[in-house]
């Protein structure tokens, strides 16, 4: 059949692939949470409080790839996938691939060799995403957020936050997703005068949260959507979802 044939028009809105990263404690996986008919893939301890179905913790690489592949091919109800999170899930990518390799740790083999190799296995990860994805069903992807310089071959380098992820297999999640959203605490700044003319400037926060869209100096972001440079969540986590999700086609549009 000819290629011509099968040309599409239109617009397709398919469900999001979204990486949300932030600080500890932050409110990420409520933010998830909210997400319709979610079901929580733990590699890490700390959900269980949040109260929506969920596997048993992920203890290895194989566990995290099976409750994916059930969520890809079984029939079920849910509506969206939480990993949470990715930086603990690079924890079983590498003991994975050590295992694969009779390496004692992912630095055995030196010259970065280590973590190229466990890239297979994220691709694996990636694939068992996007076949979910196929289906209909929302991913979200949690991350810690951490400080690292950033060498901008434009200008002096600086300081930024982004994903806990190892830069190879952070640059190809960020590649897969289609947005990657900073997530932080609304600070407003005051200044107060201390005598003898000194200026002290002081941060208070109220508990709402920034997440940040776009990339700039403070923090890597990214979005394929018509997204704000900021969307200010509210207070409440049940009020957090439906926030972010006004923003996305692929709710707006049904």
């Amino acid at each position: 059949m000819s290629m011509l044939s099968k040309i599409q028009t239109g617009v397709l809105h398919k469900a999001p692939r979204i990486i949300v990263y932030g600080p500890h404690g932050i409110g990420k996986t409520s933010l998830g949470a909210g997400a319709p008919n979610a079901i929580l893939v733990p590699t890490e301890d700390g959900a269980d409080e949040i109260g929506i179905p969920r596997f048993p913790l992920c203890r290895s690489f194989e566990d995290m790839m099976q409750a994916l592949s059930e969520l890809a091919y079984e029939e079920h109800e849910f509506s969206t996938v939480i990993v949470d999170s990715l930086d603990w899930a690079e924890r079983l990518v590498w003991d994975y691939t050590c295992r694969q390799n009779n390496w004692a740790s992912i630095e055995q083999p030196g010259f970065g060799k280590g973590y190229v190799e466990a890239l297979k296995n994220w691709f694996d990860f990636i694939g068992m995403i996007n076949e979910i994805r196929n289906r209909g069903v929302g991913i979200v992807m949690l991350a810690h957020a951490e400080v690292k310089r950033f060498d901008d071959p434009t200008t002096d380098g600086y300081d930024r936050y982004q994903p806990a992820l190892h830069k190879a297999a952070s640059a190809k999640l960020q590649e897969a997703a289609d947005a990657v959203l900073f997530m932080s605490w609304k600070i407003v700044t005051a200044e107060t005068k201390e005598g003898f003319g000194r200026k002290i400037t002081k941060g208070k926060g109220s508990g709402s949260r920034l997440l940040f869209t776009e990339e700039r100096p403070a923090a890597l972001a990214k979005s394929r959507y018509r997204m704000p440079y900021k969307i200010e969540l509210p207070n409440e986590p049940e009020g957090m979802w439906p926030e972010l999700a006004q923003h996305i086609p692929f709710y707006t549009a049904a």
